[in-house]
């Protein structure tokens, strides 16, 4: 087996998609909260305040907070070495600039790290996924303000404080590039947008690249934090990574698809692991009229607060086309630019399965910073029902983990330095990209439905059976990595 030992194996989750417990324990509300349900289409809302005629899937999500020793102990059963999970910025300081923390809050999670630790499960904690607190949305446009860099320091500090001798490994930011997509306004940012469908906002690309740059000086300072106070701790980036392929072989399709990956899959990680401003995005910023105010510090801050590990989501990789004969899908994330690959099938929402990709990204990646890699989201969405057995029989999820796991494993025998990998998702949870259950991913079902019925019972699919047997061999069998 090419992975190595004390390989993190594991799942991942968010708090805004599982946690639930929205008002309770002294929790404040966040901008999650205010994303009623539905799908892509207009009838997912962005609310102002809580409406009562609506459904907000993160009110309740799988319901984690009250369910935690459960799951875990499910967790500790398929043989998880890790789990990747995140901290409710609300849970801890309800309003996101409350001068000290709730203590609730911080006893919750204490009991979720002591579940963990019971287990001999390694946490891996994302400081913010997709999560900023509504006062700090409504009364400084979230990260449109450099004041939030300050909140989110005391956050951070507190989190490291109180927890630096029970988790060794921290995330400052989930998917940080998605901030550069208009639906990363609310998501990330928590720029404020008004009333408006999830996917239709109002949007100011120079306001969203200010706002990304508060976040990378947020993120160089925390991590200098840590390494000051606590050097055992390891600091690591998140990345939403994306190759992009050119549809063909002409020139201007191939220079097209580099300049995509380079500003959204490749800009952010270059920041927060070099410690500064890559030469192209100073192009890109310059050609499209933006302008990022640097503080005079801003630059020494990026410096110091470089990270320790990288790590990224991959779900699918993008095919781009300059011509303008070609009939685009509007899937590049970025330029609008995205065409079907011929060559990949796609899942029921339209994503490309390409675990060949896996291996290319990993290598690009390693090839460009010699960290540490972690892939702490990769899984498939499906609309799946239990069985006339009782039972969830998911064989195309195997399918999916075992095509990409067989490309980790290549990959390790290139060269590359992987240490960990956590399953999209540990347990079913609510789509960020959706706002539905329907769309399900994990590995352990959750009795729960998108008008909000359910039981929260919780069963395991067949593939929790299989990712057990490959944890517990620490790979795939010889037959399988072909």
């Amino acid at each position: 087996m090419s992975f190595p030992k004390g390989f993190l194996w594991g799942g991942a989750s968010a708090a805004n998609q599982y946690e639930g417990g929205y008002n309770e324990g002294g929790k404040g509300l966040a901008c999650a909260d205010l994303i009623s349900g539905g799908s892509l289409t207009t009838s997912r809302q962005i609310t102002p305040t809580i409406e009562e005629d609506r459904l907000y899937p993160s009110h309740e999500a799988t319901d984690f907070y009250h369910h935690y020793e459960e799951d875990i102990a499910l967790f500790a059963e398929a043989g998880f070495k890790a789990f990747r999970m995140s901290i409710n910025w609300t849970r801890i300081f309800p309003n996101g600039n409350d001068e000290t923390p709730n203590d609730a809050g911080l006893a919750f999670y204490d009991r979720v790290f002591d579940a963990c630790r019971k287990y001999g499960i390694e946490p891996i904690v994302t400081i913010a996924h997709f999560d900023v607190p509504a006062h700090l949305s409504e009364v400084y446009n979230g990260w449109g303000s450099r004041e939030v860099i300050d909140f989110y320091t005391r956050y951070a500090t507190v989190l490291f404080d109180r927890y630096h001798e029970k988790v060794k490994y921290w995330i400052t930011f989930n998917e940080i590039n998605t901030a550069t997509l208009s639906i990363g306004n609310f998501l990330s940012l928590g720029l404020q947008v008004g009333a408006s469908s999830f996917i239709d906002q109002p949007d100011n690309m120079q306001l969203r690249y200010q706002a990304l740059h508060h976040q990378f000086v947020a993120s160089a300072k925390v991590v200098a934090y840590a390494h000051e106070q606590f050097p055992a701790l390891q600091v690591g980036c998140m990345i939403s990574y994306m190759p992009r392929y050119p549809y063909t072989c002409h020139p201007n399709d191939v220079l097209l698809a580099k300049q995509e990956e380079n500003m959204h899959s490749k800009f952010c990680g270059d920041v927060q692991v070099t410690g500064k401003y890559p030469y192209y995005a100073k192009k890109y910023f310059a050609d499209n009229g933006f302008s990022i105010a640097f503080a005079p510090e801003d630059q020494d801050i990026l410096a110091k607060g470089t990270v320790d590990y990288y790590t990224f989501s991959y779900y699918l990789t993008l095919c781009v086309s300059a011509d303008e004969n070609v009939t685009k899908n509007g899937h590049s994330m970025i330029g609008g630019s995205g065409v079907n690959n011929p060559y990949l099938e796609q899942t029921e929402w339209n994503a490309m399965i390409d675990p060949v990709g896996l291996r290319i990204a990993l290598n690009d990646i390693y090839d460009r910073y010699q960290l540490p890699l972690m892939i702490v989201e990769n899984g498939i969405g499906v609309s799946e029902e239990v069985a006339a057995d009782g039972q969830i029989h998911d064989q195309y999820r195997i399918d999916y983990l075992q095509k990409h796991i067989a490309e980790m494993d290549k990959a390790i025998e290139d060269g590359v330095d992987l240490i960990g990998y956590t399953i999209w998702s540990a347990v079913d949870i609510v789509s960020a990209s959706t706002g539905e259950m329907k769309k399900r991913y994990g590995i352990i079902f959750v009795d729960k439905y998108d008008d909000g019925t359910g039981t929260l019972a919780r069963k395991k699919k067949d593939s929790f059976a299989w990712y057990q047997q490959v944890i517990e061999q620490n790979g795939l069998a010889k037959n399988e990595t072909k």
